[in-house]
């Protein structure tokens, strides 16, 4: 559904939540209420080794995550593709136990806040497994003018890697960052949102659909999604 059908259906007052929102523009450096989606993880310590290379240790914690595009191929130029990001997202969330804090479609990678109820890194393998599938089937039956270039690619790097891989979309890394504190969850947030702003796209980061955003600032968006605050 058209983000604005949705936006008309839903009464966009001022808020709790927008209010919390709004406080992340600005540098009060005051916190919002604390998240929802980590509350009941603050009675165990947690932390980060950086050191010891981005992996995710603790499967229902909340993490930040960035999925890229083989070579930064701008494969998500194209909405359709985009669309298909959206779908699978909302599937995961459905379906699979994912709860969406944020997150921001890019030309050739996505940057999300995720939570799992159960194994975040097996919600993770079938997100990017299915996406990999339905974008290479998309190609190859939609009309697609960059359809033998993205062909020789996609199919290339994946004989690079594996020679039992047909095709390769994602790469291999999600550089996952465990949020473990108000303020770090604050500059995360602020950046997946300040991604289109600073590519040049929008002026303000919820004018953007393919975002998170518009719900934090207008309570709608392409998707639902289980606000941070």
């Amino acid at each position: 559904m058209v983000v604005r059908e949705r936006c008309e259906s839903v009464l966009c007052e001022r808020s709790e939540r927008e209010s919390c929102a709004s406080v992340l523009c600005e540098t009060s450096g005051l916190a919002p209420p604390e998240s929802r989606l980590w509350r009941h993880k603050k009675q165990k310590k947690m932390t980060y080794n950086f050191s010891a290379g981005y992996k995710i240790r603790d499967q229902s914690a909340t993490h930040f995550l960035t999925f890229t595009t083989i070579d930064w191929i701008d494969i998500f130029s194209r909405q359709k593709y985009r669309d298909l990001l959206i779908e699978s997202m909302d599937h995961c969330r459905k379906s699979k136990g994912l709860k969406v804090g944020a997150y921001v479609i890019m030309t050739n990678h996505i940057h999300v806040i995720w939570t799992a109820d159960g194994n975040l890194s097996d919600i993770l393998r079938d997100f990017k497994t299915f996406t990999s599938r339905a974008i290479f089937n998309a190609i190859q039956s939609e009309s697609e003018s960059r359809r033998d270039w993205l062909m020789h690619m996609i199919k290339f790097r994946a004989r690079q890697s594996n020679k039992h891989e047909m095709f390769r979309i994602w790469t291999g890394d999600n550089h996952p960052e465990e949020i473990h504190t108000m303020k770090f969850l604050h500059t995360k947030l602020i950046y997946i949102h300040e991604n289109p702003v600073r590519a040049g796209w929008v002026k303000e980061p919820e004018d953007y659909l393919y975002s998170s955003a518009s719900n934090y600032k207008r309570n709608c968006g392409l998707m639902d999604i289980d606000y941070l605050f």
